[in-house]
């Protein structure tokens, strides 16, 4: 079920990406080059969406992921947008737009879930 919620405390740029389907330029979000062990998650409504653990670099400038977290808070949509045939993901909590799936990532799952840094906030595991 999404849940209404407050968007009042997103930065223009991330309001811009989550609730106006927007995409940040490459190469410059905050989690492009960043692997520190941790969860990502809903800049929107905190629902927990990728781990670190699935994180790689697919040098195409937004941060990738090969999968998404144990917690299943990523939803899929059609995207013909563009003059393109993409698959959108989605918050499921919130519905706020994170990026899109793409059937050239590595094994296990051989999917890139290329996400724009500003949709994500990142919390840091207790034990590192």
């Amino acid at each position: 079920m999404v849940k209404t919620i407050s968007t009042e405390h997103l930065s223009p740029d991330a309001f811009y990406v989550t609730q106006e389907k927007g995409t940040e330029r490459p190469f410059t979000g905050e989690y492009n080059a960043h692997f520190a062990p941790g969860t990502y998650h809903c800049v929107v409504c905190n629902e927990e969406l990728f781990h670190s653990k699935h994180k790689f670099d697919a040098g195409c400038g937004w941060p990738s992921f090969f999968d998404q977290s144990s917690a299943k808070n990523v939803d899929f949509r059609p995207d013909h947008s563009h003059g393109m045939r993409r698959t959108e993901i989605v918050c499921k909590g919130c519905d706020a737009h994170l990026g899109h799936v793409f059937t050239d990532g590595p094994e296990p799952t051989g999917e890139r879930y290329c996400v724009n840094s500003v949709s994500l906030q990142f919390n840091q595991d207790e034990n590192t």
